[in-house]
C-alpha cells in the first residue's frame, strides 16, 4: 500500500503543508517539528514521488550526460560518478554515446532531447565554438574536458599541461631522459592531446633536454590497438625510448604489451605512465603508473553547474560562466616503480 502525505501528517500529529514542507527541505521549518515528521517519515516507509515534485516546477527531473564512448573505461567511471551525485540531488541521469562525432555532438548540444532533459553535461571532442555560438536552449550546458571555448557556459577540466608535465618530471626524476609521447594529436591547439603534448615538451625542456619529434608518436585513435599499432611504429622506426608517457591509459596498456612481446621489459628497460587512472590499470601483470583526474570532483562540480542554474541558487541563469578546475595527481605504480 502507497503511503501518502496525508498518512505521514496524522501520524506526526501535524498539517499535511508541514509534513510537504519537511520533505521540500524548506528552512523556516524548526528543528523540532522536522525531527518529528521525519520520524513518521521512517516508521511509515514513506518515499517522495520525485517525478510529481518536478513536475508540479516545469521539469523532468533528467540531466543528459553525453560523453564520446561510454566504453572508454574513464567515460564509464565518470558516468558512474554522475549518476552517484545527480541521486543526492534527486535527479535522473540519461546517458548519451556521441562517438566523438561533430554531427552527433551538436545535435546533442542544440537539444534534441530539449522536452525530456532539465539540463545536459556535455564532453565534447570535435565540437567546434561556433556549433555553439546562437544555441536557443533553456537547459542548463555544462562542458567537460580540456577543449577551451571562448563561450557563455560552464566548463569543467583539470590542468592538462601541469598534469602532463608532473608524469614526465616523475620519469625525469627516475633518470629518464629519452622520453616518448604517445597519442599525440597536432592538428588543433587547446584539445587534450596537444595541451599533454605541450606539457611534455614543457618538462623536458626546463630539464634541458630535446623533445624531438623522433619521439612523437600519433595515433589514429586512444585505445589498446591504437597504442600498440604507436609502439610498434617507434620502435620500426629506430628510436631508443627509455620511458613513454601515453595520452591516456589504454594507449600506455597496449603499448606495454608491445614492450614486453618485444623482449624489452618494464620498467627496467622503458619506463611507462599513463593518464586517467582506470580500473584495468591496477590489475595487470604489470600495474600502470597514471595521472589520476578527480572523477568525483568533476562529476559534482559538474552536476552542481546545472542544478545550480536551474534553481537559481549559486550561479542563477544569466550569471557568468564559470571555468572550475578539478585536481589530478600521480599514482606510482610498477610500470615505473617496479615491483616493491
Amino acid at each position: 500500500m502507497t503511503v501518502s502525505l496525508k498518512d505521514v501528517a496524522e501520524r506526526a500529529g501535524v498539517s499535511i503543508k508541514t509534513v510537504s514542507n519537511v520533505v521540500n527541505n524548506y528552512r523556516h521549518v524548526t528543528p523540532a517539528m522536522r525531527a518529528r515528521v521525519q520520524l513518521a517519515i521512517d516508521e511509515l516507509g514513506y518515499r517522495p514521488n520525485l517525478t510529481a515534485r518536478h513536475l508540479r516546477k516545469g521539469r523532468t527531473g533528467i540531466i543528459a550526460l553525453a560523453v564520446p564512448e561510454l566504453g572508454n573505461p574513464y567515460f564509464a567511471e565518470l558516468a558512474g560518478s554522475v549518476i552517484d551525485v545527480a541521486a543526492e540531488h534527486e535527479y535522473t541521469v540519461l546517458l548519451d554515446h556521441t562517438g566523438g562525432r561533430r554531427e552527433q555532438e551538436v545535435l546533442v548540444s542544440q537539444g534534441f532531447r530539449a522536452r525530456v532533459i532539465d539540463g545536459l553535461i556535455l564532453s565534447p571532442i570535435e565540437l567546434e565554438t561556433e556549433d555553439l555560438l546562437g544555441r536557443d536552449q533553456d537547459a542548463p550546458l555544462v562542458l567537460l574536458g580540456e577543449r577551451e571555448y571562448d563561450l557563455p557556459y560552464d566548463h569543467i577540466a583539470i590542468d592538462n599541461v601541469a598534469a602532463a608535465r608532473t608524469a614526465v618530471r616523475h620519469l625525469l626524476d627516475l633518470g629518464r631522459s629519452r622520453i616518448a609521447f604517445l597519442g599525440a594529436r597536432t592538428d588543433r591547439v587547446n584539445e587534450p592531446s596537444h595541451l599533454r603534448l605541450r606539457g611534455w615538451r614543457a618538462e623536458l625542456k626546463a630539464a634541458g633536454l630535446p623533445s624531438p619529434d623522433s619521439l612523437i608518436a600519433p595515433t589514429g585513435g586512444w585505445d589498446h590497438a591504437n597504442g600498440a599499432d604507436a609502439m610498434n611504429q617507434l620502435l620500426d622506426s629506430g628510436a631508443t625510448p627509455d620511458a613513454v608517457f601515453a595520452y591516456n591509459d589504454l594507449i600506455a596498456i597496449g603499448a606495454m604489451r608491445v614492450l614486453s612481446e618485444r623482449g624489452l621489459r618494464v620498467p627496467e628497460d622503458v619506463a611507462v605512465v599513463g593518464f586517467d587512472d582506470i580500473t584495468e590499470g591496477r590489475y595487470g601483470a604489470v600495474t600502470l603508473t597514471t595521472i589520476s583526474p578527480d572523477k568525483q570532483t568533476i562529476a559534482r562540480l559538474a552536476v552542481r553547474s546545472v542544478v545550480n542554474r536551474l534553481l537559481g541558487t549559486g550561479d542563477p541563469v544569466g550569471a557568468g560562466p564559470r571555468e572550475l578546475r578539478a585536481d589530478f595527481r600521480l599514482v606510482e605504480r610498477e610500470s615505473t616503480l617496479g615491483r616493491v
